[in-house]
């Protein structure tokens, strides 16, 4: 080559070697959701593998948020049994990509074809199986993307699909002795298993919970002291640590739990409304080196204040204390749903009757929210904080973001002592 040439060229190559790489991205088959039956399509956890499913029905969905606009190569990694036919659809909106497989029993890579990336944001890639109903579609492994908006998309690449746990923290005037603390939450949406928690203290946990398609509960429990703090089952904690059940309501099911420290557990199977809201009173009195911790519950049937359970916590004897909210997605298979719901207002009484407002919070995550899942957010609407995680939304709050609302009109009144 001409040395003036290559010399005119090199400015040129330089410049090309500082561009970014189109990156291929590999989302396991695992990480995905099933749709419309979120159980219907098995999600090996161990080996982050979609399992085979034969209901043409049901259809797998990842989730991915792009920064960046453009063509995308689409691919699946599948293995099915030997000789095993297989046809199967991706979409992307509007676009579908279609792919016909026979199996050998080893993991193929099947390239699908090229999809657009329309916008920036989150967009849904589903899954069909265009087979006759009762025929496999064999093991989905991997969906693989290429291009440039594939470098620096991000999907939640591990096993656990849980939407994040989202937290308010509550600010309190410092050396306050609390004797009360009241909350209101209502529910926007409430998918199956989600925990609304609208009391939550130093020693337990207060709110309503969505068990099953026909099941809600009221739910309050009280931890265990010292080794109860972190066991997994009661048998391990020393029987002067555990706390003790002093009374319940009609039809209320107490218990004790485990697996997530140890304690006293009651609950109400009561079918709350979504979009009505539910009120709560926790009340802690002190004495001695114990506290009684008792929840209250305004049930809507019989317009009155109703007693969950109150439980007496050894080794306490302090007022209430380390107030906060959340909200919890506690099982995966519905975590690709949004979770939404409004807090407040907030109020405490102190040990001298005073009323206190809370009107400002911060916000937090739990370790799925550092990275994994970044759909999850507060905010203050309708004069009330909310708390939204899941839905594959673009909304985002930072780990600490501070917010405060508007002060109610006044205090609560007719409370039980």
């Amino acid at each position: 080559m001409n040395p003036r040439l290559l010399l005119s060229l090199l400015p040129a190559l330089a410049a090309l070697s500082t561009l970014p790489a189109a990156a291929e991205l590999r989302i396991p088959g695992g990480t995905a959701y099933s749709d419309p039956d979120p159980n219907a399509i098995r999600m090996s956890e161990r080996e982050n593998v979609l399992r085979s499913w034969s209901d043409p029905a049901q259809h797998a969905l990842w989730f991915g948020q792009f920064l960046q606009t453009g063509d995308i190569t689409a691919s699946l990694v599948v293995k099915a049994p030997k000789d095993s036919p297989s046809k199967l659809r991706l979409s992307l909106g509007d676009q579908h990509l279609d792919a016909s497989i026979t199996g050998t029993g080893e993991p193929l890579t099947i390239p699908l074809g090229k999809l657009s990336i329309p916008s920036k944001g989150y967009h849904r890639f589903t899954l069909t199986s265009l087979n006759p109903k009762g025929s496999p579609t064999g093991d989905v492994l991997a969906l693989v993307l290429d291009g440039t908006p594939a470098t620096d998309a991000h999907f939640n690449l591990k096993p656990r699909r849980n939407a994040a746990s989202v937290h308010l923290s509550y600010q309190t005037p410092k050396d306050t002795d609390i004797t009360g603390f009241y909350n209101e939450v209502t529910a926007v949406t409430d998918p199956v298993t989600t925990f609304y928690m609208a009391c939550g203290f130093a020693r337990g946990y207060f709110g309503m919970q969505v068990n099953s398609e026909t099941e809600r509960r009221i739910i309050f429990s009280v931890w265990d002291a010292a080794e109860g703090g972190n066991a997994d089952s009661r048998k391990d904690v020393n029987p002067e640590n555990h706390v003790q059940l002093l009374a319940k309501g009609d039809g209320v099911d107490a218990s004790v739990f485990g697996g997530e420290g140890t304690g006293g557990h009651s609950h109400l199977v009561y079918p709350w409304k979504t979009g009505s809201t539910q009120k709560f009173w926790l009340t802690g009195k002190p004495e001695g080196n114990h506290t009684d911790y008792t929840g209250w519950w305004f049930h809507p049937d019989k317009n009155e204040w109703f007693r969950l359970a109150s439980f007496r916590a050894p080794k306490d004897g302090k007022f209430l204390r380390g107030l906060h909210s959340f909200s919890e997605n506690f099982w995966g298979t519905t975590g690709h749903l949004q979770r939404k719901a409004l807090f407040g207002p907030q109020w405490i009484l102190t040990k001298d009757k005073q009323w206190l407002e809370i009107t400002s919070a911060s916000f937090s995550h739990d370790g799925t929210g550092r990275a994994d899942r970044t759909d999850r957010f507060m905010g203050v609407e309708s004069n009330r904080f909310f708390l939204s995680h899941g839905g594959f939304l673009d909304g985002f709050s930072k780990f600490g973001d501070p917010f405060s609302r508007p002060a109610s009109p006044a205090h609560p009144s007719g409370l039980p002592e």
